[in-house]
């Protein structure tokens, strides 16, 4: 029987406005006005998805959907009163900056709670077997967010809102898995002290927000154990992000044994730009996320094979205790890949290279090599190795 896979997503979102800014310098001085928009969480990149899905054909097989917006008193079991009462009146007169790198124009409140609508629909949709899996299009988005404080272009919690659902359908087990290059704090930060709630975060170390996403912040409380943060170095490529992937977050799913995962990204840790495999707003390297990505599949399959049926009380999962944390931190991942490149720099080392390319190419070539370095932590002969491999290597101008 074919899967049914619903993707929600309503026009409205595309049009909460983060002003004018360049990545997330807004405009003025010396920063001159774009030709269009050229913010980081910018709508254009959201609805040209939405376009390509309708050119190529794909949208035929999806089952598409709108919401409605949240409603108030859903909002108020996450979010504090004052601050709704602050976030409309910052809409209702034209917007403004309301907290860090969260700059909103007229009507975003209203948006944000069709946003954070559409993720309740997408959830509820999954959860009453009316789909299998689904996919919300939530703009703004909410993983940032804390209760009484928007940032990184985040002003509702749109995941927490959505899992209030989950109390209809008598979950007993939800995991969240955020892969954004940013720290899901928000999401960290209201589940820190619950054991009913996974929360996974793989993200580049003291990228943003500043003051968090270490691997020794596990959760309080009944929480301890329940939250894993995966930070990875700048720089980090394929290898990194294969074996957080294999050896912590799918273990870690498996023996938590979710009955609902949502999966949180906003797309940042890689991205072709000006064809270079350098993301504008961190520092990952981007093909990494042509496998990522599938890995979505993977969970969505391992859900539906594990699970059956997300209703269904399954039985108790171990839980993880804090040093078999640290066990699988993230020193692992940059040894394990560090001795991989090891391994292939005295393979290297061992014939004579010859390399015909654009100063530019070459130049390209030591970059790429400094990232892995630093992305798994090779050591200081080890990198000496590498430049002196490079000192070896002939570069030709090509006509």
């Amino acid at each position: 029987m074919r899967r049914k896979t619903g993707f929600f997503f309503d026009e409205h979102c595309f049009w909460h406005s983060t002003g004018m800014h360049i990545t997330t310098l807004p405009v003025g001085g010396w920063v001159q006005p774009p030709s269009g928009t050229a913010h980081a969480e910018s709508p254009e990149t959201k609805r040209r998805l939405k376009n390509l899905m309708d050119v190529s054909g794909l949208s035929h097989s999806l089952h598409l959907s709108s919401a409605s917006t949240i409603d108030e008193q859903t909002l108020r079991k996450i979010h504090p009163e004052e601050y709704l009462k602050r976030f409309k009146q910052v809409s209702d007169n034209g917007g403004g900056m309301l907290g860090i790198e969260a700059s909103l124009g007229p009507g975003s409140y209203e948006i944000a709670k069709l946003s954070a609508g559409l993720a309740c629909a997408a959830v509820e949709a999954v959860l009453s077997g009316e789909l299998d899996n689904a996919y919300s299009l939530s703009r703004p988005p909410g993983h940032h967010c804390l209760p009484d404080k928007p940032m990184g272009f985040c002003f509702l919690a749109n995941i927490p809102l959505a899992y209030q659902a989950k109390a209809r359908f008598d979950l007993k087990r939800v995991a969240v898995v955020d892969w954004d290059v940013h720290h899901g704090n928000g999401t960290q930060y209201i589940y820190w002290n619950r054991s009913d709630v996974l929360t996974i975060s793989i993200h580049q170390d003291g990228c943003f927000p500043p003051g968090y996403s270490g691997e020794d912040d596990i959760g309080e409380g009944e929480g301890i154990g329940y939250n894993l943060n995966i930070p990875l170095l700048a720089g980090a490529g394929h290898n990194s992000y294969i074996y957080a992937m294999t050896q912590i977050v799918l273990p870690a799913l498996e023996r938590f044994k979710p009955e609902l995962i949502i999966v949180a990204w906003f797309n940042q840790a890689g991205k072709w730009v000006c064809e270079e495999i350098i993301d504008p707003i961190s520092h990952q390297v981007s093909y990494a996320f042509s496998w990522v990505n599938e890995q979505t599949g993977k969970i969505v399959t391992w859900t539906e094979s594990e699970i059956k049926a997300q209703w269904q009380t399954v039985q108790q999962g171990s839980d993880l205790t804090r040093e078999e944390i640290k066990n699988i931190s993230w020193m692992q991942i940059l040894k394990k890949v560090g001795e991989e490149m090891l391994e292939v720099v005295l393979m290297i080392a061992e014939v004579t290279v010859v390399i015909l390319a654009t100063v530019a190419v070459a130049a390209a070539l030591i970059a790429l090599v400094e990232i892995l370095a630093a992305a798994a932590a090779v050591s200081a002969a080890a990198l000496a190795a590498v430049l002196a491999i490079l000192a070896s290597v002939t570069f030709a101008t090509a006509s």
